[in-house]
């Protein structure tokens, strides 16, 4: 189980993972990799946990005004923010709306169209990131991010690998250059209108917990936050629903002092993400605890519990690999059987 958990002070980071990696302002970022092969253009990019979960789980770490550049993806990218001031911006250059997000709060894009985002406030903030699907493809980048990228010596081939040409290296014979996406593909790419966008973020204060949750309990909450059709759980679809499949659902578990989660399993892939607190993760074979920033990955099927052994509530946010999940198997249920 200890390798199945990736501790925030443990994240390996990458600060070339990308085309725009030396276009001023985007230069500062770093690229995780946490569960899944993720998008990242430069093989130098460490995976910390490569198994298959039918999705990928990375995150990006910013300081003060660094931006990552506009580009779109062919799956769902979902943002849970950790730390930091943010703002979303929209179009291929940056002029068709914007979204403003704090820690804590939820926000996920659609597919096809150009995105890109930038910290807002002092100091370094993270933002965690579920991409859909075990491939989630390449990044498809606006137009303006390849002349800046040439400009300072980087160049993309076609599938998607980055040639530094100031460290010498030279497109291979043959190779083809990744072109930038032309007029019809622009069309196709187009933005939807601020109000529907506006739709696909929620506010942490406006995250609830669920009554009928199966896990909902003395001092438990377990929320729903992405669902694009209900859960078999119990859980209702929502609250935010994309008109794209995201193929995962996303929920948000607060755990008061002492509470408890009892022994249960899981029939789909659940990896844990602790936004804040301390949450106790415990099984036959011993327990591991968990703080802020810290990713663990549950097998399926393993019988498992939760506590939050700390004074101050656990926000843990759960990613499960499937977009309806079954119910829980409880312990005691099986025992009956």
């Amino acid at each position: 189980m200890e390798k199945r958990m990736v501790r925030y002070a443990d994240l390996k980071g990458l600060r070339n993972a990308f085309i725009d990696a030396r276009t001023p302002g985007s230069d500062r970022k770093e690229n995780f990799t946490i569960i899944g092969p993720g998008v990242s253009e430069n093989p130098a990019q460490v995976v910390h946990i490569p198994e298959a979960h039918g999705f990928n789980f990375g995150a990006a770490r910013q300081p003060f005004g660094c931006t990552n550049s506009q580009h779109s993806h062919l799956t769902a990218e979902t943002f849970l923010v950790h730390s930091g001031k943010w703002r979303f911006v929209f179009g291929a250059n940056k002029d068709e709306g914007y979204l403003d997000v704090e820690p804590g709060d939820v926000a996920t894009v659609p597919t096809h169209m150009f995105r890109g985002f930038e910290k807002r406030d002092e100091g370094t903030g993270f933002l965690a990131v579920v991409l859909g699907h075990d491939d989630p493809g390449k990044v498809v980048w606006a137009p303006s991010v390849f002349k800046m990228a040439e400009d300072f010596g980087l160049k993309l081939l076609k599938g998607g690998k980055l040639i530094d040409t100031t460290l010498g290296e030279k497109v291979p014979e043959g190779a083809e250059l990744e072109q930038p996406p032309n007029a019809e593909k622009l069309k196709e790419l187009a933005t939807p209108p601020m109000s529907e966008l506006a739709k696909y973020a929620i506010k942490a204060a406006d995250i609830k917990g669920d009554p009928n949750s199966p896990l909902a309990g003395e001092g438990v909450e377990e929320a729903g936050v992405i669902g694009d059709v209900d859960g078999q759980d119990g859980i209702k679809a929502g609250p935010i629903v994309g008109h794209w499949k995201h193929d995962f659902t996303l929920r948000r578990f607060k755990l008061e002092t002492g509470a408890v989660i009892p022994v249960h399993a899981r029939s789909e892939q659940e990896v844990l993400f602790v936004q804040s607190g301390t949450l106790e993760f415990n099984w036959d074979g011993g327990s591991l605890i968990l703080g802020a920033g810290d990713t663990l990955t549950v097998p399926v099927g393993l019988m498992h519990g939760f506590r939050n052994p700390a004074s101050a509530d656990a926000i843990v946010f759960v990613i499960r690999g499937a977009a309806s999940p079954a119910a829980p198997q409880f312990a005691t249920a099986q025992a009956a059987e």
